[in-house]
């Protein structure tokens, strides 16, 4: 048994003791202390940085269970289930944090769920977060080039990263979805035809913002699993954008929860997702060559 899966069980042994003593984190040095005697250490650190995470996420966490599990009311899965949970999506969504691939993070849950849980408990944990993961475009599933399949549908969206002058500073805009991430915003092209007016257009509608189109600062693919069973090749180009320093808008049916501006020189020290860490790095390089 690896040190990370100790790790795991000891963290899921923490949780289901504090979870069943009505959440009181009171208990969490003692009830961690106990957990590693009776299982061992492990890798130590993570087990506390894997705990730091959860109990700082919880309310985010609980709402993506609840929401991917309808039919599941949070109060009604099982204490050991609802835990194995929280670990699995706390794993799978703060991947900058954690550092854990997403196909490991599911299985690992799944193997909890097998140790521990009830006789369904793997195909309900398995069931639960695939779905989330479907749901964020299965990031890091191919590892690699993409493949254009058969009868797959190809999206071509514009993707922007937003900048900002304000009292001598330069920020940047990130919006934050509901997976724990801050992102960028990206909107389809009409017809899949590119300008720099229609880009300028999409951008504004969806932000309120006044925007002027500067620069290419890269491109990124994503597949996505379109609810009729057939899949989506979204083929997202950002750009840089100039933007007013004023209220970002965003579309709350988008999965997207809240909308900053950041000082350029924090717009990493975020969870962002690893994909688009070498856009924003790329317009954070050339704004310093430009403004600083």
């Amino acid at each position: 048994m690896s040190a990370r899966h100790i790790s795991r069980a000891v963290c899921l042994q923490t949780l289901f003791e504090i979870d069943s003593n009505g959440w009181d984190t009171n208990l969490l040095q003692d009830t961690l202390k106990r957990s590693m005697d009776f299982l061992g250490k492990g890798d130590e650190h993570y087990s506390k940085k894997l705990l730091n995470v959860i109990l700082s996420k919880k309310n985010d966490i609980d709402r993506l269970i609840m929401r991917t599990a309808p039919d599941w009311p949070l109060d009604k899965i099982a204490v050991m289930d609802r835990n194995i949970l929280r670990i699995g999506i706390a794993e799978l969504i703060f991947v900058n944090t954690l550092g854990v691939p997403p196909k490991v993070a599911i299985n690992e849950a799944i193997e909890l769920a097998k140790e521990y849980g009830g006789e369904s408990s793997g195909r309900f944990i398995n069931g639960v977060l695939g779905k989330i993961y479907q749901e964020m475009g299965e990031p890091r599933k191919d590892e690699g080039s993409k493949r254009v399949e058969k009868n797959m549908i190809v999206e071509r969206m514009i993707g922007a990263v937003l900048f900002s002058f304000y009292k001598g500073d330069i920020y940047l805009a990130l919006m934050h979805d509901i997976y724990g991430y801050w992102t960028l915003p990206k909107y389809k092209l009409p017809g899949g035809e590119f300008s720099d007016k229609i880009a300028e257009y999409l951008i504004a509608e969806h932000t309120c913002l006044n925007v002027n189109l500067l620069e290419s600062v890269g491109e990124n693919e994503y597949i996505l699993n379109n609810p009729e069973g057939s899949k989506i090749l979204q083929k997202v180009s950002y750009y840089l954008f100039k933007s007013d320093f004023e209220e970002i808008r965003f579309d709350h049916s988008n999965e997207i929860d809240d909308a900053q501006w950041f000082k350029l020189k924090n717009s990493t020290n975020f969870n962002v997702y690893p994909d688009l860490l070498p856009i924003i790095t790329t317009a954070i390089t050339r704004l310093s060559e430009k403004y600083t």
